[in-house]
């Protein structure tokens, strides 16, 4: 029996050495296909991000509400400043180019510029309106008993339609009304027509419109007082800070944006009053708006190019007017954390 030769030692092959990316991460196509998430079968060529159809979609979106406003907003406008420079009566098909002749009329014809001053009134209703606004929503903001039903009071009448506010308060400014009613059982005798004076029919009429808006007012304020984060009153009150100190440092400036547009709106609402005085009076007795002028000009002596060139001549104070409000007081980011 022969001895067998004992088998020659088993060599393993030698390894091909590790291929990785600079983060350590295995490489190669098989570590490829191991990252792939499953059921990923997407290819190389053009993705949904790339496709103009997506790029496009927001248009689509985007066109009806376009569409709508250039259609009723600024045609309109600019059909508006093209009747400006002409003698259009708004009925007949001739319209004759005057330039600027009624620019120039506007602001030589003391009678049709004097109405801006009666916006006076209403802008001082304004700043008052915006200060009692103000009060109450800080006030209404801290936990008092019935709040809610304050609230509810303050903005009632902005819900109320103003012809209706302009009917309730004619009957009660006129002779003999509510006013001199109530004025009578607390035994004051007040002989005085409420509308029938210059002065004290543009008082009655501002504070009308104190007692509509104050109610909007009110809603922006409180909103924006409600939205500050409660660990600053805490913080305040452990420092010992009162209630004018919580409003002078924390309410004040958090506010700042609502505020700022609270005086753009108060601005342009007290040159653009309409329905009030013109229920109330007609423009009768000196209350004659800038808009119940224009109006008058338009539909009650036919002329639309005046009334045209009356209305850019309004529309362009108040963009003024914005602007100059927005440079000195510009809308930054306010951080209180």
């Amino acid at each position: 029996m022969t001895d067998t030769p004992p088998a020659p030692p088993r060599t393993e092959p030698a390894r091909r050495p590790r291929q990785t990316t600079r983060d350590g991460r295995p490489a190669g196509p098989a570590a490829a296909a191991a990252r792939k998430p499953p059921g990923d079968t997407r290819t190389r060529g053009r993705s949904w991000r790339d496709s103009p159809l997506r790029r496009a979609t927001p248009w689509f979106f985007l066109a009806v509400p376009l569409a709508l406003l250039i259609t009723f907003t600024y045609v309109p406008v600019a059909s508006m400043i093209s009747y400006s420079f002409t003698d259009w009566d708004g009925v007949s098909p001739d319209r004759a180019f005057t330039g600027v002749d009624n620019y120039v009329q506007i602001f030589t014809r003391p009678e049709l510029f004097r109405v801006f001053f009666v916006s006076g009134y209403y802008l001082a209703a304004s700043a008052l309106q915006i200060g009692v606004a103000l009060y109450f929503a800080t006030v209404l903001s801290f936990d008092l008993r019935f709040r809610n039903f304050f609230k509810g009071i303050l903005f009632f009448p902005y819900l109320i339609n103003g012809v209706a506010i302009g009917f309730v308060f004619l009957y009660f400014f006129q002779d003999g009304g509510t006013l001199d009613s109530v004025l009578a059982w607390l035994g004051v005798t007040a002989d005085h027509p409420w509308l029938g004076d210059p002065t004290s029919a543009n008082v009655s009429l501002a504070g009308v419109s104190v007692w509509r808006f104050t109610g909007l007012n009110f809603v922006l304020f409180l909103g924006a007082i409600q939205s500050i984060p409660g660990e600053l009153y805490e913080a305040a009150q452990l420092d010992g800070a009162g209630k004018w100190k919580q409003f002078r440092h924390i309410i004040a400036p958090s506010i700042r944006p609502v505020l700022s547009l609270s005086i753009i709106l108060a601005v342009s609402g007290s040159l653009s009053v309409f329905e009030i005085p013109y229920i109330m009076t007609g423009g009768a007795t000196g209350t004659s708006t800038f808009v119940i002028q224009t109006v008058k000009l338009a539909f009650q002596f036919n002329k639309t190019g005046l009334a045209s060139a009356a209305a850019v001549v309004l529309l362009a104070i108040i963009l003024l007017i914005t602007w100059i409000q927005r440079r000195l007081v510009p809308d930054d980011k306010v951080d209180l954390v």
